[in-house]
């Protein structure tokens, strides 16, 4: 199968999420939202991408950084599509467009019972840290 990326545009949104709603170890959130994407992805062009297979999406990575770390989500491919290349593809286009953003180190949010995302990331030379935890605030309920 030949697919082909291209970067992530609000049109893309309802594949995607029924995507990431197909795949275990995808955590959604109220943040996930057309709206909240959309913001996401106007914070950050050109470092999110889709892959196609015609015109059926099959995978997904969101991008984005701070302005001196990125950040990594929702790398996500439809489980008919896996072990193609596809999420390293996705994943090294990202990091591409973070690096020509001169951003030097990424970091990427991971389900602790995702095995399947550890293990691919890890394969990507990531390392698993165990010295930091993420904390989280939900400043007003149904916005995060």
């Amino acid at each position: 199968m030949l697919t082909t990326l291209h970067p992530f545009t609000a049109d893309h949104y309802d594949q995607a999420l029924a995507l990431w709603q197909a795949c275990p170890g995808i955590g959604l959130s109220d943040a996930d939202t057309r709206y909240g994407i959309s913001k996401y992805m106007d914070r950050n062009p050109g470092t999110s991408f889709v892959a196609f297979d015609g015109d059926k999406l099959v995978g997904t990575i969101l991008g984005g950084h701070d302005g001196r770390r990125g950040f990594i989500h929702h790398l996500a491919v439809h489980p008919d599509y896996r072990h193609q290349g596809i999420g390293r593809r996705l994943a090294e286009a990202t990091l591409a467009a973070l690096k020509a953003a001169g951003i030097n180190k990424c970091h990427l949010f991971l389900l602790n019972t995702n095995q399947s995302g550890t293990e691919f990331w890890q394969k990507m030379g990531w390392t698993v840290r165990k010295d930091i935890s993420v904390i989280s605030l939900v400043l007003e309920k149904g916005t995060c």
